[in-house]
């Protein structure tokens, strides 16, 4: 199986990592040397780390790097099967994104947009066959997690689902199909919880800490509300809340002023060295 990840952050690289680990050839294509560098580096960390967990099917870190090509050239990818776009959950970056897509991919490539929040139809709209077009959400981390909503967009037609639930079946990804609306499942009902919890320090009735224990002591959840925000991001929480918002216009949907407070701060979570937490 011939495929490329295209936007290769935390998410992304956890995408090239889980396919490259089941012997697959990915091309990982990002905009500049220093995402890529720092893309690799996290791969092999994240291997070190597999390994230590999975101390009876250890990867090796050189195999698997072997079947990963970093470029941030496109024209690269004029040959693969599938595509899995990564980049930033923005429409308009998206969309110049898929432009170039359209025109460097091949007319049987399929093209798997993994966001969290944003419309698979609108995305699907800017291509020339739109019915080749699907969401994938993968959770992170990638090379760990057992399931991915998999969203059919208005245009989406069978034969895309059913390659493309092969091909997550092949790297041992339950597919789990829902329907195209603003947040699909698992963001419109978290991201709800994460900024109800943000609300609840913001509001003096318990810290951060206290709010993740409740939840993992009583409700037996593995993270907390907030540790599970730091782990992906509170600027991709608060983009995603925006979004919500923008597609709904459910008050609901408002982002905590204290979420967005720290955004601006830069404390973006794990991957800035302090969110709710320090790291």
């Amino acid at each position: 199986m011939k495929l490329a990840v295209v936007g290769v952050g935390v998410i992304g690289s956890g995408v090239v990592q889980r396919f490259a680990m089941y012997e697959n050839d990915v091309i990982a294509v990002d905009i500049s040397s220093e995402i890529l560098d720092k893309s690799m580096k996290n791969i092999v960390s994240n291997v070190r780390l597999y390994n230590m967990l999975n101390k009876d099917n250890h990867l090796n870190i050189d195999k698997l790097l072997n079947q990963v090509k970093f470029t941030t050239d496109y024209a690269l990818i004029n040959e693969v099967d599938f595509v899995i776009e990564n980049v930033t959950e923005n429409f308009e970056v998206k969309k110049e994104v898929y432009r170039e897509l359209d025109s460097v991919c091949h007319k049987d490539c399929l093209f798997l947009i993994n966001t969290s929040c944003i419309s698979i139809t609108k995305i699907s709209g800017l291509m020339s066959q739109p019915d080749r077009v699907i969401g994938v959400h993968f959770m992170n981390p990638v090379p760990m997690r057992k399931a991915a909503e998999v969203i059919k967009g208005y245009y989406t037609s069978e034969f895309t689902v059913e390659k493309v639930k092969n091909m997550l079946k092949r790297v041992d990804i339950m597919p789990i199909i829902v329907n195209d609306y603003p947040g699909f499942v698992s963001n419109r009902i978290s991201h709800l919880m994460i900024n109800e919890a943000a609300w609840v320090v913001q509001d003096g009735v318990a810290s951060p800490e206290e709010v993740d224990i409740i939840f993992k002591l009583c409700f037996e959840h593995k993270m907390g509300p907030l540790e599970t925000a730091d782990l992906i991001g509170l600027d991709v929480v608060t983009d995603s809340l925006d979004i919500l918002y923008k597609s709904y216009q459910d008050p609901k949907f408002r982002v905590a002023p204290l979420l967005r407070k720290m955004v601006e701060a830069k404390l973006f979570g794990r991957k800035s060295g302090e969110g709710f937490y320090k790291y």
